[in-house]
C-alpha cells in the first residue's frame, strides 16, 4: 500500500537536488508524494553564478489551507532545504498535523567549517527547534556542531569527537541521528548512526571518490526515508541508500559529467528497486 508523504524544500529549475531528487526517488520507492515547494529557483546555488529565487511562503500557507479540506493523512513528512520564513511555516502549520507521521529532517545549512550563502545564526537557531520535532535527522559534521552550539572547525574528526557529537545530539533532539558525509581517510567516506534506544552507534562505509558531488545527501537521505517508509531498518535503509548514491557518483566521475548538474544516478535505479523487492517477504510485509 502506497504512504503518502510530503516532501517540503526547494525546487530548483537546474540540478539534481533537493525536490529535483526527492520526488522522483520517493514516487520511484512506490510512494504518494504531495510536494510543498517552498522557493523556486533558476539553479541551485551552487556554481551557477547569481541564481533568482521566488519565495513561496505565502503560497505555502494556501496550499496547506486547501490541504486541511482533503482531511490528508500523512505517513511520513521530509524537510529539506529551507529558509527562515520557510521553517516557521513548517513549524505553525505542518508539524502540528504531524500525528504519527514518521518525519527525517535534513538541516541543510551548512559544510567544511562554515554556513552556506544567505544563512546566520537565527537560520541555525530556528533548525534547532525544527529538529526538536524529527524522528530521524542526517547532519553533515557541521551541521551537527551547529546545532549542538559547538565551535565549527574544517580540521578532521577524530573518532571519539563523532561519537561524542552522535551522543550529544541524539540526547538533545531525542531523534534517530545520522552523521553523512564522514572523511574517515583518503579513500573511505562514511555515515554514521546511532538510533533511538540504541547504545552502539554503527558505520557503513564506501570508496571516496574526488570531487564535491551537488545532491548527494538529497540522493542519500531521500532513498533512506523512502525504504524507512518501506519498513526496512534503519541500519539496512541507510546501507542501501550510500551504495545507491556511491553508485551514482561513480558513474558521473566516470562519464566526466560537469557535477554542478547533479548526480547522474538514475541508471542505477533497476539496482534500487530490486533492493526494494527483496526486502518483500512472503507475506507482503518488509524486512525489519
Amino acid at each position: 500500500m502506497q504512504k503518502q508523504v510530503l516532501i517540503t524544500e526547494d525546487l530548483s529549475c537546474i540540478g539534481q537536488v533537493s525536490m529535483g531528487v526527492t520526488l522522483p526517488i520517493l514516487a520511484a520507492l512506490d510512494d504518494n508524494p504531495f510536494i510543498l515547494p517552498t522557493a523556486l529557483l533558476s539553479t541551485h546555488t551552487g556554481g551557477f553564478g547569481d541564481n533568482t529565487n521566488l519565495d513561496l511562503t505565502a503560497e505555502m500557507y494556501k496550499i496547506l489551507a486547501h490541504w486541511r479540506t482533503l482531511k490528508l493523512d500523512l505517513d511520513g513528512i521530509y524537510c529539506g532545504y529551507l529558509g527562515m520564513n520557510q521553517i516557521d511555516v513548517i513549524l505553525q502549520a505542518v508539524l502540528p498535523q504531524k500525528q504519527t507521521a514518521l518525519t527525517l529532517v535534513d538541516p541543510v545549512m551548512a559544510d567544511e567549517g562554515k554556513l552556506y550563502r544567505g544563512f546566520t545564526m537565527d537560520y541555525v537557531a530556528k533548525m534547532r527547534q525544527l529538529v526538536q520535532r524529527a524522528d530521524i535527522i542526517v547532519p553533515n559534521l557541521t551541521e551537527a556542531s551547529l546545532l549542538l552550539g559547538q565551535p565549527l572547525h574544517d580540521e578532521p574528526y577524530a573518532l571519539d569527537e563523532i561519537s561524542a557529537i552522535l551522543q550529544q545530539l541524539r540526547t538533545k533532539t531525542g531523534a534517530s541521528v545520522i552523521l553523512t558525509g564522514l572523511p574517515i581517510s583518503a579513500a573511505q567516506i562514511a555515515v554514521v548512526g546511532l538510533e533511538r534506544g540504541a547504545n552502539e552507534p554503527w558505520l557503513l562505509e564506501q570508496p571516496r571518490i574526488a570531487g564535491h558531488y551537488f545532491g548527494s545527501g538529497d540522493l542519500f537521505a531521500s532513498v533512506l526515508f523512502g525504504l524507512r517508509l518501506a519498513g526496512f531498518s534503519l541500519y539496512h535503509a541507510a546501507e542501501i541508500a550510500m551504495e545507491f548514491t556511491s553508485k551514482g557518483i561513480v558513474t558521473t566521475y566516470q562519464q566526466h559529467s560537469d557535477v554542478r548538474f547533479g548526480i547522474n544516478a538514475m541508471a542505477a535505479l533497476p539496482w534500487l528497486l530490486e533492493r526494494l523487492n527483496e526486502g518483500v517477504e512472503e507475506n507482503g510485509s518488509r524486512k525489519k
